[in-house]
This record gives C-alpha cells, structure tokens and sequence, in this order.
C-alpha cells in the first residue's frame, strides 16, 4: 500500500514541474516575443503644445513642424549675440550641439566670442522664411542680419543660414550651421 501511495504521489508531483515547465515556457516565449515588438516598434513622446499644435517625437523621424519650431529657436539662440550674454551663448549652442561636433562648433565660437568680448557689437536676426528638408535633417533660413555697434544700427543684410542636424533614437542634435554664400550671378 505504501508503495501505490509513493508511486502515485509521484506521479502528482511529476505532473506539476511538467505543467510548471510547460507555464514557463510559454511565459519565456511570450516575454521574447513582448521584447521583439518593443524593440521594433517605433517609440514616441507626446510634447506639450506649444504652438498651433500638439507635437509627437517618433523613433521613425523628425518631423516637418518639430524640425521647424528647433530651427526656429538655434536660430533666435545662434544669431542673436551681445558682449554681455556670449558665454551663456556658447554654453547654449554647445548643449544642443551633437557630442561628436562638439570640439569643431566650440572652436568656431571662441573665435567668436574671442573677437567680441569688451566690445560694443550686437547683432540680431529676424526670419524671413525658412525650408525644412526632413530627409537630410537640413534647414535653411532666410532673413535680415542687423548688426549695432553701441545704439547704432549700422548694417541690415539679406543673409542665408544653413543648419544640418543629426537624429539618434529620439534626440535630435546640431551638428553644423552656417552662412550660406550665393554662387556667382545667384541673387541673395
């Protein structure tokens, strides 16, 4: 009799672990199969409104109004300097610059900065139209380029500035601007 009630109290047993492993596989190969989906699938981050639109940043790419209002702002950030605010300047173009364009950009502005401290020089900039080319992260502004010595204006030029941008994962980061200079028999 012990012997019957041994062999089928074994058995039990053996039927829980088997039933236990099939419940641990299935579970295995459901979190396997959650992992793919999630790494797959594109990731986005709703922003808070902040112009005529609610705004989404998508693992799949920029889009055309939040490149837009990023151009927007490094253009009010980069072209808009005075003696008093350029190390905040730098600082703040620095920080929304790539990592790996770091060394290159901040060279560039120590120039700037280098020529402009003590100086009475201010120089703003006021957007006249912009294109957007979300394919090739590149944006380019048109505009008047108001530069003050003192309280005087002493130039206002038609200028093109150009903006190439880098997206990774979902942060997108400045990796070069400039002046665009017309070719020869091209109007400004």
């Amino acid at each position: 009799m012990d012997l019957t009630y041994s062999h089928t109290q074994s058995q039990r047993i053996l039927r829980q672990r088997n039933a236990l492993a099939i419940f641990a596989a299935a579970l295995g190969a459901l979190t396997i199969l959650l992992f793919v989906v999630t790494v797959s699938r594109d990731r986005e981050i709703v922003l808070q409104p902040v112009l005529r639109s609610p705004l989404t940043v998508s693992s799949a790419g920029v889009s055309r109004e939040y490149l837009e209002m990023i151009t927007r702002d490094t253009v009010v950030l980069t072209l808009n300097r005075t003696p008093q605010n350029l190390e905040y300047w730098m600082n703040a173009v620095l920080e929304i610059t790539s990592p790996r364009m770091q060394g290159k950009i901040k060279a560039d502005l120590l120039k700037i900065v280098n020529e402009q401290r003590g100086s009475s020089i201010a120089q703003f900039f006021t957007i006249e139209n912009m294109k957007i080319d979300t394919e090739n992260l590149r944006s380019e502004v048109s505009g008047q380029l108001h530069t003050i010595v003192g309280s005087k204006v002493i130039s206002s030029e038609r200028r093109t500035f150009r903006y190439d941008w880098e997206y990774s994962g979902l942060t997108l980061k400045l990796i070069g601007f400039g002046m665009v200079t017309p070719e020869k028999g091209e109007k400004q």
